[in-house]
Formats: structure tokens, sequence, C-alpha cells
């Protein structure tokens, strides 16, 4: 492996890891609705567990309210059950064949959870950003010791691959802190 595919292998990893935060922060609740909010809910259909998402169409109907809406009737009662047992502390309301899932308001204390939850997030994230700087590093180490790279090749790399986690940690600093920003927004 060369140096350059080593930069590019890294590069690959750091931007998944930061899709990776931005799939975790959508799970984060704030104060407004978000189909995403639902995506971790599991649901028994005939025999075996499957995402929510499989079995009902999940959509926003205003900005504190998410309809879910099964495909079949006789799901209605399963689907309302695996939300209320969620522990997203959600009430849901059957329609008829729709269920209405409104947003509760956030009390202050909760909201401070949240952002500490986000900030967690972001941190586990920086960690493993920080990893694929040490494995980079040592991958190009060990070239130098095999003699399939020169000294000043290494240190060029360590270099231009700090500049890139510093990049992507910067870019996870921004994510988060929008994240709390729309958590503490009333």
């Amino acid at each position: 492996m060369t140096i350059a595919e080593i930069k590019n292998n890294i590069e690959t990893k750091m931007g998944q890891s930061l899709e990776a935060l931005k799939h975790n922060l959508s799970r984060v609740r704030t104060g407004r609705a978000n189909p995403a909010l639902l995506d971790a809910i599991h649901v028994e259909y005939y025999g075996s567990m499957v995402p929510l998402s499989q079995v009902a169409n999940v959509s926003l109907l205003d900005s504190r309210t998410i309809s879910v809406q099964p495909w079949e009737k006789n799901m209605a009662a399963k689907v309302e059950k695996a939300i209320r047992e969620s522990d997203l502390g959600l009430n849901p309301a059957s329609m008829g064949d729709l269920i209405r899932v409104p947003m509760p308001p956030m009390s202050e204390e909760r909201r401070k959870e949240m952002t500490k939850l986000a900030r967690n997030e972001g941190e586990n994230a920086k960690i493993a950003i920080r990893n694929l700087r040490r494995d980079a590093n040592e991958s190009v180490k060990r070239l130098v010791k095999e003699k399939e790279a020169s000294e000043d090749d290494q240190k060029r790399s360590e270099a231009e691959v700090q500049k890139l986690t510093d990049k992507h940690i910067a870019e996870v600093d921004t994510l988060v802190a929008s994240k709390e920003q729309d958590i503490m927004a009333v």
C-alpha cells in the first residue's frame, strides 16, 4: 500500500465517520418532530422483528406531529404498542388507520440531557477520527521501516493526515453545535 492509498483510505473512512455522526444526531430528539426518531423502533411482523419503516409510511403532519400509516390494517395496534413501549417517551394516538405521534414539549432538564447525548455522539466521532489518524501514521511508519518510503515522506504524510484530522474534527464540532442549537431552541 502506498502513502497516497493510505491517505485516500483514511479520508474515505473519516467521511464515513461524519456520515455516521449525522445519522446518530438525527436520532437525538429536538423540540420538533422528525421521522428519523422512529427509525430505531422495531415491530413484530409475522413472527420477526422488522423496522417500523418496513411496515408503515412514516411522515410529518406538522412541526410537532409525526404520522404513521401502517400498510396493513391489522398492524396498527402492534405499531402503536411498539411506539408506546419505546424509550422515546411518546404517546401515539390511533385515528382509524392513521397513528398520530405528537411530540411532547421538552423540559429544560430534558433539553440539557439531549445536548449531553449530542456531545457524547460528537466525542465518539472524534475518537474514531483520531484512531484513523493513528492507524494511518502507523501504516506509513511501517512503509518507512520496510524501506518503501523515506522519512521525509513520513513527515509530509503525517502533516497531511493531521490536516485531514483537524478538518474532520472541526466539522464534527460544527455538527454538534448546530444540533445543540436545535435542541435548546424553544
